[in-house]
């Protein structure tokens, strides 16, 4: 997702109670044709004596498969219905509480994650000292952040502040009491899922952690222009989903990514254009406009403690940003006109 997630604002008031930490935990691995990396995901997890589900969103090669030799429990989604992440974790967490139905932690990983040694440990301790706690979040690493720039915009994306948090990623420690609270994921979003259950799981009074200790290794496999530019346009269709279901919520999100949408995105490129018949030189003016706004970026991170070279190439990133995500705000709301949901914004592959 584009854009470092915001600390989280008050909460309502916590659960009276909730499950131990301690109790029974299970792993829930989501993937779609993730070959090689869904190998090492699984490797990562061999040996734990916690019961690990595959579910597969129509996987072409062998994912399946592979996943059974290893041992894992296998669900494969029914092509009938949209492919979405939302749907396949949910998928995850029924068939887990079916084979072991005491589970009151589940530890979600994406097919392109590696989980690493020590994290389990860190984050079970956050849960079992903080009663309020829902979920737990760590550090994920990008494995090859010098192999693309794409891939370290990823890296730099995945480094966000410790502490309370408004939202995490598809990799997180959750705990079962506080998905049933909420009824789980919404499994017709095909992006911003994970933001849009943190937001409801702060309504209900928990609170989501980003720990300093590092969770995952992800392989993004990053490469060209193409595949930046969707994954982007994806983030802007995720910031005006979200955003759009709470924005009257006493906990909404993503207010800050739309309203800089739509200004770098949207007004901004529009005035330019529009200044063109006047004289073509005048929508150079945009280069200091844009210049200014990856200069904020970029200071900001350099207070946060990034060297200058990723501050500066995350501010530009930022910048450039823009456009493909008013491609994907302007995509959700004539999706949301025509009262349709899009297929899956995919940038692998």
């Amino acid at each position: 997702m584009t854009g470092i997630l915001p600390t989280a604002p008050a909460c309502p008031p916590a659960p009276a109670a909730c499950d131990a930490a301690e109790g029974p935990l299970g792993f829930v691995v989501i993937g779609r044709n993730e070959g090689e990396r869904l190998k090492r995901c699984l490797a990562s997890l061999a040996g734990t004596p916690w019961p690990v589900v595959y579910v597969d969103s129509g996987s072409t090669d062998g994912s399946g498969a592979h996943a059974r030799s290893v041992g894992a429990e296998v669900v494969e989604l029914d092509p009938g219905l949209p492919f979405t992440a939302a749907r396949a974790r949910n998928a995850g967490i029924a068939h887990l509480r079916r084979i072991q139905p005491e589970t009151v932690i589940i530890q979600f990983v994406d097919g392109d994650c590696e989980v690493l040694e020590g994290w389990l440990p860190a984050a079970l301790r956050v849960l079992g000292a903080d009663r309020r706690c829902g979920a737990v979040a760590g550090r994920r690493r990008e494995r090859h952040p010098d192999g693309s720039v794409y891939n370290l915009l990823c890296d730099i994306e995945w480094n966000t502040p410790v502490g309370p948090a408004a939202a995490c990623g598809g990799d997180a420690l959750v705990r079962v009491a506080a998905l049933d609270a909420v009824g789980a994921y919404d499994p017709v979003l095909i992006a911003g899922e994970d933001e849009d259950l943190c937001v409801r799981m702060r309504q209900q009074g928990w609170t989501i952690q980003r720990i300093d200790a590092d969770m995952t290794l992800h392989d993004a496999a990053m490469t060209t222009m193409r595949q930046w530019w969707k994954r982007t346009e994806r983030s802007g269709y995720a910031f005006a989903r979200v955003h759009d279901r709470h924005r009257a919520s006493a906990v909404p999100h993503f207010r800050s990514q739309v309203r800089s949408t739509l200004v770098w995105g949207g007004a901004v490129p529009a005035l330019l254009v529009a200044l063109t018949p006047i004289s073509p030189l005048l929508p150079i003016l945009g280069l200091p406009l844009y210049g200014h706004l990856s200069w904020r970026v970029a200071r900001g991170l350099r207070r946060r403690g990034f060297v200058e070279r990723e501050a500066w190439t995350y501010g530009v990133h930022c910048a450039l940003a823009k456009l493909p995500q008013m491609v994907g705000y302007a995509r959700f709301h004539l999706d949301r006109l025509r009262r349709r949901d899009s297929g899956l914004i995919e940038y692998k592959g």
